[in-house]
């Protein structure tokens, strides 16, 4: 069916806007009416025009706050007993995002019409997470959905406190990089090319530093847009690559090589790993659908892969902590807390015992992340500097040779 946008009033005079699918705009007045709003325009939307939008990204998104703060205080209200719908109308005259005011607008008339929360919110997936829309469908059914949604802010809050912390740690070299990779050009440009006229004066051979930085100069002089383009074409190569069946798991495993950086994703996905399967398990999804959200939610194919192998292991009566075992990829310290926890009947407590401990060591290696960085920032610099040294000063000293002489 087609898409419409609809402007309407409510018995009010409040005005709102959104999308809705409908036969014909007939039958969309009437379903909006029926609703109890005065609709005031009605348009078909164009499908190529909604697929290929390039600023739709742009202006129309949810920050991972907002999204914390429209969990907590939906949990709050339904804790409290308020309707849904009274408590959705709450949150989005609340809201100062004007798209996600819209969404829960939406979102509220999805379930005037008799749909369920989760299969409301479950065409906005650029907001919501398959982990989020899984976790209310449980809760929904079976009538917890106060204590499900407390979850759900717990984790969003976890995942933001984390990025928060990996951003100001990887700040400091981020600035340090970009002072250096914008300084090494206008001193390749600006400063080398006066020691050629110098010495042009005297008939003499520049130096082999020298003569390389003048040949970078004359390239970024003259080839300048050919540089940006093919700078613009191999982002977008690399980009599509590692997003292709071949180079997404190529990516992800050498990430997980990467010194400093591996080990900090490896406990990254571990205590996702941990975190998500607890939380699930407690929501009261099965194991098998709950190893199926974790490996599409995880964010690294590599291990991706070996959760695949684990829920084949589950399907064939060997449990978690035998194929988590196989893998190789798993410490021990989560294998033993699996195995107890499917000893003991209390897999989701122990899990998440496991993802505090990541946690704690992935606040220690954040912390000192910089200190770890600070040696290979030390290292380029000392590169770039003793060849923008020699560059310049070699020069100066076989001027003074030569007046001596």
């Amino acid at each position: 069916m087609p898409n419409f946008r609809y402007k309407i009033r409510d018995k009010y005079g409040r005005a709102s806007k959104g999308t809705i699918e409908g036969e014909s705009r007939d039958s969309v007045a009437r379903h909006l009416k029926k609703m109890g709003y005065t609709p005031t325009v009605i348009k078909e939307q164009s499908s190529a025009f909604k697929k290929y939008n390039p600023f739709e990204k742009l202006f129309r998104r949810v920050n991972m706050e907002e999204l914390i703060v429209f969990t907590r205080q939906l949990m709050t209200l339904q804790h409290a007993g308020v309707p849904i719908l009274v408590s959705l109308e709450s949150i989005r005259e609340q809201s100062t995002n004007a798209y996600f005011k819209d969404v829960i607008g939406e979102i509220t008339r999805d379930i005037e019409s008799g749909k369920s929360l989760s299969e409301s919110i479950s065409k906005f997936t650029n907001i919501f997470s398959e982990v989020y829309i899984n976790m209310l469908r449980a809760g929904e059914a079976a009538g917890i959905l106060d204590n499900v949604l407390d979850r759900l802010a717990n984790l969003l809050e976890q995942e933001h406190d984390l990025n928060m912390k990996i951003k100001q740690a990887t700040r400091y070299p981020l600035l340090v990089l970009l002072t250096i990779s914008i300084a090494f050009p206008l001193v390749v440009m600006f400063i080398i090319p006066k020691f050629s006229v110098l010495f042009m004066r005297f008939n003499t051979q520049l130096p082999l530093p020298t003569r390389v930085l003048l040949g970078l100069n004359f390239v970024l002089v003259h080839y300048w847009m050919f540089i940006i383009i093919g700078i613009v074409f191999l982002v977008g190569a690399f980009r599509y690559f590692i997003n292709s069946k071949v180079g997404r798991p190529l990516w992800d495993s050498l990430k997980l090589k990467t010194p400093i950086f591996g080990l900090l994703i490896l406990k990254i996905s571990m205590s996702r790993f941990s975190r998500l399967t607890s939380v699930l398990s407690a929501s009261g999804i099965s194991i098998i659908d709950t190893l199926y959200i974790v490996k599409d939610a995880i964010g690294n194919r590599i291990i991706a892969n070996s959760v695949e192998n684990i829920i084949e292991g589950v399907k064939e009566g060997k449990g978690l902590a035998e194929p988590m075992k196989v893998s190789g990829l798993f410490p021990s310290i989560v294998i033993q807390m699996v195995k107890i926890g499917e000893e003991t009947g209390k897999i989701d407590e122990l899990l998440l015992r496991v993802s505090d401990y990541y946690d704690s060591q992935i606040s220690y290696t954040v912390k000192n992340l910089t200190v770890l960085i600070e040696p290979i920032l030390i290292f380029v610099i000392g590169i770039m500097v003793l060849v923008l040294a020699l560059a310049i000063f070699m020069p100066i000293w076989n001027l003074i040779t030569l007046f001596r002489h």
